[in-house]
C-alpha cells in the first residue's frame, strides 16, 4: 500500500509525541461510546492518535484493537467537517468486540462530537 490515495493514512498524520496525547486529555473534548474513548480538540490538519493500554488484553488484542481503529478512521476520514486532533482511546471491552463494532462505535462518537459530515453532504 503506497498512501497516497483518498483514504490512505501516512504516518505523517498520526499523533505521536506524548505531550500532544496528555493536552488534548486535559484541554480537549471527550466522548465515549461503547468501546472507544474519544478525546479531541480543532486542529490545523486532521490527525490520529491511538491508545491501547494492557487492559485490553496481550499483545495480540492490543495490535488488533489498534488496526481496527486506524482502519475505522481511515475508511471514514474523509467524513470530518472540520480538521481535528483525534485521540481513540480503546476500553478493555474492546478485546469482544468485531471491526463492524468499532466502527459503529467510531462513527457514533464523532457524529455526536459533530465532527460528521451530514448524511448525503459532500465533504468540503
Amino acid at each position: 500500500m503506497s498512501g497516497t490515495g483518498r483514504n490512505a493514512f501516512p504516518r505523517s498524520l498520526r499523533i505521536g509525541r506524548s505531550s500532544e496525547f496528555r493536552r488534548l486529555k486535559e484541554e480537549g473534548k471527550r466522548e465515549v461510546s461503547g468501546c472507544l474513548v474519544m478525546n479531541w480538540a480543532p486542529a490545523e490538519h486532521l490527525r490520529l492518535g491511538v491508545v491501547t493500554s494492557r487492559k485490553v488484553g496481550a499483545a495480540v488484542g492490543r495490535s488488533r484493537a489498534r488496526r481496527w481503529i486506524r482502519e475505522a478512521f481511515r475508511v471514514h476520514q474523509h467524513e470530518f467537517r472540520i480538521p481535528v486532533d483525534l485521540v481513540l482511546v480503546a476500553r478493555p471491552s474492546i478485546a469482544r468486540c468485531d471491526f463492524v463494532t468499532v466502527e459503529r462505535d467510531f462513527l457514533n462518537l464523532i457524529t455526536r462530537a459533530r465532527l460528521r459530515q451530514p448524511t448525503g453532504t459532500p465533504p468540503s
